[in-house]
């Protein structure tokens, strides 16, 4: 079982930036896709964005294209959110999330979890 770990939350004003990272523990030889996923309060958790592989396949959910950007490690095994012009809307606990098919993490139903990290936009 891959453990995941996300770290990079906190509090930020509109229009800042943030960057989370997630590494991916025990994950062996097998390759993962990555991707996040958020949920704030009272609302369901949302896709975000997700990532095949380094240079590879990628998507975004509507609300976020253009602001933020997934991206991989060299080894594959960390996944990265740059969020750029952060909105109170983007306010959330985030979460990491992966699975050895690349469409269960676009449909959010990837097999494994992170705990969450929390975002917080002020306006």
């Amino acid at each position: 079982q891959i453990r995941l770990a996300e770290s990079g939350g906190g509090l930020v004003q509109t229009g800042g930036s943030l960057r989370l990272s997630c590494e991916a523990f025990d994950t062996g030889s097998t390759h993962y896709a990555m991707g996040w996923f958020r949920q704030a309060p009272g609302k369901e958790r949302e896709f975000v964005a997700s990532n095949w592989r380094s240079g590879g396949l990628t998507d975004y959910a509507d609300s976020v294209k253009g602001r933020f950007e997934i991206s991989r490690g060299n080894n594959e095994k960390t996944v990265y959110l740059q969020m750029d012009s952060l909105e109170p809307e983007d306010s959330a606990t985030y979460y990491c999330a992966a699975d050895q098919i690349y469409y269960k993490v676009k449909v959010s139903e990837p097999r494994h979890w992170g705990q969450g990290i929390q975002v917080t936009v002020s306006s």
